[in-house]
């Protein structure tokens, strides 16, 4: 029943990534902020994986046994993966609603709505900004729905995955503080931010990010058909360093930040590793 379950419940997981974003966007329409789709992101997750597990229980009650008592290991994993994404999504979703509190409309989507080119604004929205975030939110979940349903967990892969889940969750939230502490400094409003973690890495926030779904993959791994996932991790991935991360924030940085280039030249551009030593000449002055 339980890999059945995963395939009928598709649906319903699709709908509650429909129902989340279009409650986000009722709430931006009265805040006049589309931004706010970015804090509703992160909740998503946990919202779609509650929506999972209760489905998943209900359905099992005509089973031998509930999930909840059929095998340990699988409970394990159920509940590690509970704890792991509401940890990571009430994190990241009050981070951005802090950084959100005083600033106006997202530049990323007043360029959006610039493409409506005279179609009516709201629709265009829905259309590019809410449908769209729902129809990747589910996708990206799908490593966290097969868990909710996944029959069986090898008890090794399982903790794997959470411990690197776990690694990518601290290395966001931390390069994250390093950041906001950073920005606090009004001396700071011009300068490239090179400290700590990012001394490393240009983006260690979306490495860890992305490190953490590849560890809540590895848990869906651990029991079979949980491989068939990859796609997943891998779209997160490709949206935080080819699509809507990275070369979005790089081609602001770069027009804001003194030394932006240097440090393009010099720093890991995803994952974290020592930076190279530039020539002299190369270095730009200090005005």
């Amino acid at each position: 029943m339980h890999t059945t379950a995963f395939f009928l419940n598709m649906p319903l997981a699709a709908l509650s990534a429909v129902v989340w974003l279009a409650l986000a966007f009722a709430i931006g329409r009265l805040l006049h902020r589309h931004a706010i789709v970015d804090v509703f992101w992160g909740l998503g997750f946990l919202f779609i994986y509650a929506e999972c597990l209760l489905v998943s229980d209900a359905w099992s009650h005509s089973d031998a046994s509930p999930w909840w008592s059929s095998q340990p290991h699988v409970l394990l994993a159920r509940m590690l993966t509970l704890i792991i994404v509401a940890v990571w999504s009430i994190r990241l979703s009050g981070h951005l609603a802090l950084r959100q509190r005083k600033g106006g409309e997202d530049l990323r989507y007043v360029m959006i709505l610039r493409r409506a080119k005279g179609k009516n604004q709201t629709w265009y929205a829905i259309r590019w900004i809410y449908l769209l975030q729902a129809g990747l939110l589910w996708f990206v979940s799908l490593t966290l729905q097969w868990i909710a349903f996944m029959p069986s967990a090898n008890l090794l892969v399982l903790l794997v995955g959470a411990v690197v889940a776990v690694k990518g969750l601290s290395i966001e939230a931390l390069s994250d503080w390093q950041l906001r502490r950073f920005l606090r400094d009004s001396a700071s409003q011009a300068q490239t931010m090179n400290r700590g973690l990012w001394h490393y890495s240009r983006h260690p926030n979306y490495f860890g990010d992305a490190l953490f779904w590849w560890g809540a993959f590895l848990i869906a791994a651990a029991s079979g058909w949980g491989l068939l996932m990859v796609l997943s991790p891998f779209a997160m991935t490709k949206l935080l360093t080819s699509v809507s991360g990275k070369p979005l924030l790089e081609a602001k940085l770069k027009k804001t930040r003194q030394g932006y280039l240097d440090y393009v030249a010099s720093t890991s551009d995803f994952f974290p590793w020592p930076p190279k030593q530039l020539p002299v000449s190369n270095i730009e002055p200090t005005p």
